[in-house]
């Protein structure tokens, strides 16, 4: 079965959420069973999920059956869903019952607020090897997909288990979304080492989410920068969570100031924090910086995981040999997935990245071998003949002002989003001061918020040129 969870004590709890529903090893066996009974052949199903043992038990069920599941979010808009149903063609969906009588009528059967609808369509075929299809982070109102293999899935589980040293006594914190590439990484990880996953939908805001923790003694938490953003202003940083071991972010590079006051917060508590790097197209997690390292190598990335390699490749495309450079972050493992769908003819494709990841992110490499994001290769602008990096910009602001903020524009000029009207003048002052560029290329906009997405991530095209 699937990370060989039949190998497990079926005693052990596999996984409890927030509604306080829980399921051993051996009822999560016995469901996988009777799963692969009533879905007797290999086919495509979508998974509505939410952080709960329904959708986790669906995820595990379907890929322990040779069943490919794309995983989205249940509030998926209408518009994307049916998008995708037209799209992808599933035979079936797994989703929460309350939301039965909206997306089909032939219910064959439920399991933990959890039911399999039949949708009357013909499914495409499938390529041997593809396992999963999870969105790419980025998209919004996009059908396009990325493909999952067996080995990737695999691979990434048996690595991160070994490179955090899990075993079947973690209680790992699942608060990131299911369909989220990072979320997904922590279930797989701490099912392949026999552990206990702590499955909440709740907002870090949210007291229940605390009371949860607690109560259920977390070993580790994952985040991304935001959750961290989050974190700090619930003052996070002072309080007593003696369970609490380990600490990884991932999902994007973290404000500097940050950075410290996390590698701070773990050292002086006796915990690990472990920053991490990686992509939806390289299943979650391709490099990390070891917990010694985290106060000396500020916001580094560190090096591969483990069974992966990173190079640096020129604008050519060339091999940079030289020890200090920078330059686009190629990764190279068995976790690289193997390629896109933007339509059901593209899941009988086969392998296009043959484990190589051309990441579209620009890298600094040090004297030592670790790596720093700087950021993304498109994320560049010229003004006024200067190059220009709209990451940086947003660093920029957030290490002086600690304002939430996005940066985009064209050539012609920069726009710049912030959270605080008050601050108007002062960011235009800012940017004018580091990059010697005249105002009249930049142009600060006031907002209500920035528009994230569930993991965090900036949504670029929610924001509105004036």
């Amino acid at each position: 079965m699937f990370l060989n969870i039949d190998q497990k004590n079926p005693a052990d709890i596999a996984a409890i959420d927030d509604h306080e529903d829980s399921l051993t090893y051996g009822e999560l066996v016995r469901f996988c069973d009777h799963f692969g009974e009533v879905l007797d052949k290999r086919t495509l199903i979508f998974i509505l999920s939410e952080n709960c043992i329904g959708a986790f038990a669906g995820y595990i069920g379907a890929l322990s059956n040779k069943i490919v599941p794309l995983i989205i979010h249940s509030h998926t808009e209408s518009g994307l869903f049916q998008n995708l149903l037209a799209a992808y063609r599933p035979e079936y969906l797994w989703l929460p019952e309350r939301l039965g009588h909206e997306y089909g009528s032939e219910v064959i059967f439920g399991f933990k607020h959890y039911i399999l609808v039949k949708t009357g369509m013909t499914p495409p075929p499938l390529y041997k090897e593809l396992s999963l299809l999870l969105p790419t982070s980025g998209s919004t109102g996009s059908s396009k997909l990325v493909r999952h293999s067996y080995k990737n899935v695999e691979a990434n589980a048996r690595n991160v288990s070994l490179l955090f040293g899990l075993d079947k006594h973690e209680r790992a914190l699942a608060a990131l979304p299911i369909y989220y590439t990072m979320g997904l990484s922590v279930i797989s990880s701490h099912i392949y080492a026999g552990a206990t996953i702590l499955l909440t939908g709740k907002s870090l805001t949210d007291g229940k989410f605390w009371t949860f923790m607690k109560e259920h003694r977390a070993t580790s938490f994952t985040g991304v920068p935001y959750s961290f953003e989050v974190l700090q202003k619930l003052r996070f940083f002072r309080m007593e969570l003696p369970h609490l071991q380990l600490i990884t972010q991932g999902g994007g590079k973290m404000d500097e100031k940050l950075f410290r006051t996390c590698a701070d917060y773990a050292e002086k508590n006796g915990k690990k924090f472990i920053a991490t790097y990686g992509q939806t197209e390289g299943t979650a997690r391709m490099a990390y910086l070891p917990a010694h390292l985290a106060s000396s190598k500020i916001c580094s990335i560190g090096r591969a995981i483990p069974n992966g390699e990173l190079s640096l490749v020129d604008e050519q495309g060339k091999l940079i040999l030289e020890k200090e450079a920078t330059g686009q972050l190629v990764y190279k493992g068995p976790n690289v997935t193997l390629g896109y769908a933007f339509s059901a003819d593209d899941l009988i494709r086969g392998d296009e990245n043959k484990g190589v990841l051309f990441t579209g992110d620009l890298a600094r490499r040090d004297a030592d071998g670790c790596y720093y994001i700087i950021g993304r290769i498109g994320r560049f602008l010229k003004l006024f003949g200067l190059r220009v990096g709209l990451d940086e910009c947003e660093r920029i602001i957030k290490a002086e002002y600690n304002l939430s903020c996005a940066c985009t524009g064209t050539d012609k000029g920069m726009y710049v989003y912030i959270t605080d009207g008050k601050f108007t003048d002062k960011v235009l002052d800012l940017l004018i001061r580091k990059t010697h560029i005249i105002a009249s290329a930049f142009k600060v906009i006031a907002i209500p918020e920035i528009p994230k997405n569930e993991a965090g991530k900036i949504l670029y095209s929610k924001l509105i040129k004036e």
